[in-house]
């Protein structure tokens, strides 16, 4: 991939991801966090990062997480197609498989472990991927 598509990437996956959790209502503070910034990034770079004028760090942690809340988005879409503004409603309220813990305060609470768990739940062939299954079922 050349250094401008790679850059393009990069900066669209920055929208994405600002997008998403702008629409779940995250301050820029719980956002640095749930995305693992580094300390150099201040969360006055955020506006920046919404306005595709920067993009995130090419960090490994900034882009595993980024590409977890990504597939999340995509999870919480398909398992409510009809109403977009669900997303936002589900990651704050209490979920009964979570023991009644909202999955922000998961993800915030357990950081990549977290944001693994609400993907798990949300997605079941993320889970069956991350379990080995896929691997143990092609061997038979």
């Amino acid at each position: 991939m050349s250094d401008d598509k790679q850059r393009q990437a990069m900066v669209d996956i920055t929208r994405a991801v600002m997008h998403l959790l702008d629409q779940w209502k995250l301050d820029n503070k719980t956002m640095h966090q749930i995305l693992a910034m580094p300390d150099t990034v201040k969360t006055r770079n955020f506006a920046a990062f919404r306005d595709g004028k920067a993009m995130f760090p090419n960090h490994p942690d900034v882009l595993r997480r980024s590409q977890y809340l990504l597939h999340i988005a995509d999870a919480l879409r398909t398992a409510y197609p009809m109403n977009p503004k669900m997303s936002g409603r589900w990651v704050h309220q209490g979920q009964r498989r979570f023991g009644g813990r909202t999955p922000i305060s998961m993800i915030l609470a357990d950081g990549e472990t977290g944001l693994v768990t609400v993907l798990s739940e949300l997605d079941c062939t993320f889970a069956w991927d991350c379990s080995g299954s896929k691997a143990v079922s092609a061997a038979k």
